[in-house]
């Protein structure tokens, strides 16, 4: 594991336990439609399986194995272990047979080639440290026709309304999360975080850069939000 790497797995792990609570607060519960979208994208046919990358505390396989058929499974992938526990009882029900909890970086996925139908991915792209990287890596488990689904903060393109966005992100959200229980260092960090992070015309080019075929994105909540598709040729 690298120090990178080191960091945020440590970050994540103070932050678990109160997480999901303070995004749903930051977002004022937009959150949550922007995840029941990607899960639309995402939802797996009979026998498929996807990989969620930064399963977090499990909303995306949640709702991946809940809008899939039976057979249908989700591998969790995460650099926290608390994160990774917190996953493994919330999808208690599917643990074994249809979900399994993975310790793993997102560029180096302990998976075979073209082994997966869907590679999903909340929030996570912007912790990465070697985004290329992990892009390529997604494109090299996914099997031909397999899809991408990447949901993560972005840039608003009015140029107003992102500044106003910038003002709440970065001056107004730390301290609301410090005042709710949140981590310090941790919520000042997650607003920096988005600041080297491309836009959603970049990130869209970063795909395709990692071999991806069909990309295109869906801006959400006035483009605070996005979220990305990239298909493998099959």
């Amino acid at each position: 594991m690298t120090e990178h790497d080191a960091r945020i797995a440590e970050m994540f792990d103070r932050i678990a336990p109160r997480y999901d609570r303070l995004n749903q607060i930051l977002s004022f519960g937009t959150d949550v439609g922007w995840r029941a979208r990607a899960v639309e994208l995402a939802a797996l046919d009979a026998g498929q399986v996807a990989v969620d990358v930064g399963v977090g505390t499990g909303d995306l396989s949640l709702g991946i194995l809940a809008a899939s058929p039976p057979t249908a499974r989700v591998i969790g992938v995460d650099l926290s272990p608390r994160m990774l526990e917190l996953s493994r009882r919330r999808l208690a029900r599917w643990l074994g047979s249809r979900y399994q909890p993975v310790v793993a970086n997102a560029e180096a996925l302990p998976l075979p080639d073209a082994s997966v139908d869907r590679l999903v991915s909340g929030f996570t792209l912007r912790n990465i440290g070697d985004l290329p990287r992990a892009l390529r890596e997604a494109h090299r488990v996914l099997r031909p026709r397999g899809r991408a689904v990447l949901l993560e903060l972005s840039h608003p393109p009015g140029p107003l309304f992102r500044l106003v966005y910038r003002w709440y992100f970065e001056r107004v959200a730390p301290p609301l999360a410090i005042a709710f229980g949140g981590d310090p260092e941790a919520y000042r960090y997650l607003p920096r975080s988005l600041r080297p992070f491309p836009d959603a015309e970049r990130l869209a080019a970063a795909v395709r850069d990692a071999g991806f075929e069909r990309v295109r994105f869906e801006r959400l909540t006035f483009g605070i939000a996005a979220i990305h598709v990239g298909e493998k040729a099959g």
